[in-house]
């Protein structure tokens, strides 16, 4: 019998979840999340793919809200099913509902782990490679604490997470760091997304090139995620001043590093674009002092 195509229903998650089992990756399980019935505001479209009664497979397609030039899109197909065209028809239907969206995007994104079903599908039809990104754990005392006792000299101080100045730090490195693929974040976005009560962060330092009252600029900055401190990681984020010249971009970032592991473990999400942070980092991990906390992620995308 004829495969049927349709829409996305409430209760077919539940179905292919029993079919699909557990999913291949990080990634895959944060997908999982996106399909829902299709709607407008904001769009999405869903489709499940159904074989005689019972859904295999199912794909969809989404806006995003902070990179505009892009769609979000994410196929996944029973064990059973795949390498029989159902992915690739998918695609299909799935590029021309973008076309017919309200942006008329039809440039699409995904995320892969290396290595999975997902990554090979995704090279097979023509998506490429965007960035790479890692979650990396850095142990207490990989990098010596540095003297900040010069008064006149580089300064470390505690930020609220509703400063303003901070906030357009955030805005102007998130945007710097994401050329790649073009990111519109405004000030009240960035507050809400990565600073405000609802995103989790708990507090935040910043490292200045030279004391405020000095016209001291915000050389680097991270954010905690993590609300209690214990012997786990905390989740951090960690930003730089992209405008910097290289080396200080870098000096500025171990400074910061070595004075958040001091005691205890971080981990940090390092895109290959961060490139100071890379240029940091990537030392560590060579000796052992830092160590990857997973499989890294690709974001890869159509021409």
């Amino acid at each position: 019998m004829a495969l049927e195509y349709r829409a996305w229903q409430e209760g077919d998650d539940l179905e292919l979840i029993q079919l699909w089992g557990g999913p291949e990756s990080a990634t895959s399980e944060q997908f999982r999340g996106s399909f829902r019935p299709p709607a407008e505001e904001p769009w999405n479209r869903c489709i499940t793919v159904v074989d005689q009664g019972v859904p295999v497979a199912a794909g969809c397609v989404y806006g995003a809200a902070l990179h505009p030039d892009r769609l979000w899109c994410y196929i996944e197909v029973a064990a059973d099913h795949r390498r029989t065209g159902v992915g690739s028809t998918l695609l299909t239907m799935l590029q021309h509902e973008a076309a017919a969206s309200p942006s008329g995007i039809t440039a699409l994104r995904s995320k892969v782990t290396p290595g999975t079903t997902g990554a090979a599908f995704a090279q097979a039809t023509g998506f490429g490679a965007l960035q790479r990104s890692r979650l990396v754990v850095i142990g207490p005392g990989a990098l010596a604490a540095p003297a900040l006792d010069d008064a006149a000299g580089p300064q470390l101080e505690e930020a609220a997470t509703g400063s303003v100045e901070l906030t357009r730090a955030l805005t102007a490195f998130y945007e710097s760091v994401h050329v790649w693929d073009r990111a519109e974040l405004s000030l009240g976005r960035a507050q809400q997304l990565f600073l405000g009560d609802a995103s989790g962060a708990g507090g935040a330092i910043v490292l200045r090139d030279r004391p405020k009252a000095d016209g001291g600029a915000i050389a680097t900055f991270a954010v905690s995620y993590t609300q209690a401190r214990t012997d786990d990681p905390a989740d951090v984020l960690l930003g730089y001043d992209t405008s910097l010249p290289p080396a200080e971009q870098q000096a500025a970032v171990a400074t910061m590093i070595a004075m958040l592991v001091h005691q205890y473990p971080i981990q940090l999400e390092v895109d290959d674009a961060m490139e100071a942070l890379v240029a940091v980092v990537e030392p560590l991990l060579a000796t052992g002092a830092a160590q990857l906390a997973g499989p890294e992620t690709l974001v890869v995308a159509t021409a």
